[in-house]
């Protein structure tokens, strides 16, 4: 596999994921406090919101690019 397969594949992929989930969320620690034996952590959950838009131009520029890849190596073939 040539850099425009795997490239186009990722794009195409992370782009059909971010059409079905939508938005991610993850736990961050922001805050420790150490008192004696004591220990206060606090933990924030994240959310991160893909726009439609964003994940649907991924996919479109994931398959362009696999579009255009495999055109250019096959011009490269034939010339040969």
């Amino acid at each position: 596999m040539n850099i425009f397969k795997i490239t186009g594949t990722i794009l195409i992929i992370a782009g059909v994921l971010g059409l079905i989930y939508g938005k991610f969320s993850y736990t961050k620690e922001t805050k420790e406090t150490k008192m004696g034996p004591i220990e206060l952590t606090v933990k924030e959950q994240e959310r991160v919101e893909i726009p439609y838009w964003i994940a649907t131009g991924t996919v479109v520029f994931g398959s362009l690019i696999l579009l255009f890849g495999m055109k250019r190596d096959k011009s490269l073939i034939v010339s040969k």
